[in-house]
């Protein structure tokens, strides 16, 4: 099974320390997955956070797609992630990350924000490359 990435890990994948930064980017050159979600949380921290040009943000972005699949925002998912929010009491966009990771039938969830070691519905484990 595949691996699902949350925002940070591709944030920091472009910049960051250099320990995080060589991490992220060794699990992210690995393959995977990422929601239309998280490209739009990259635009904006590229844009509002870390003051990129629209040409820069546009670089990253076409890399992201044509290097990771993505999968579309849908009613199901939504359906699921306020489930999730409800069960685990994730915050409900890290819930619609979850969902969106379980819907492309990923069995791992990369992220700097949610709990480390945690398996959702035994299917997808939340692991932080940084531990």
């Amino acid at each position: 099974m595949s691996a699902f990435f949350d925002t940070n890990i591709l944030i920091y994948s472009l910049e960051g320390d250099q320990v995080r930064s060589r991490i992220a980017g060794d699990v992210v050159a690995s393959g995977g997955w990422i929601s239309v979600q998280v490209l739009n949380e990259v635009t904006n921290v590229l844009r509002r956070k870390l003051r990129r040009e629209w040409a820069q943000v546009d670089v990253a972005l076409q890399v992201f797609r044509s290097t990771l699949n993505v999968i579309p925002l849908t009613s199901s998912i939504h359906v699921r992630g306020v489930a999730l929010a409800r069960r685990y009491d994730f915050a409900i966009y890290d819930a619609m990350i979850v969902a969106a990771a379980m819907e492309a039938e990923c069995s791992r969830l990369y992220t700097e924000d949610m709990h480390h070691g945690l398996t959702v519905d035994d299917r997808l484990t939340i692991l932080n490359p940084f531990v």
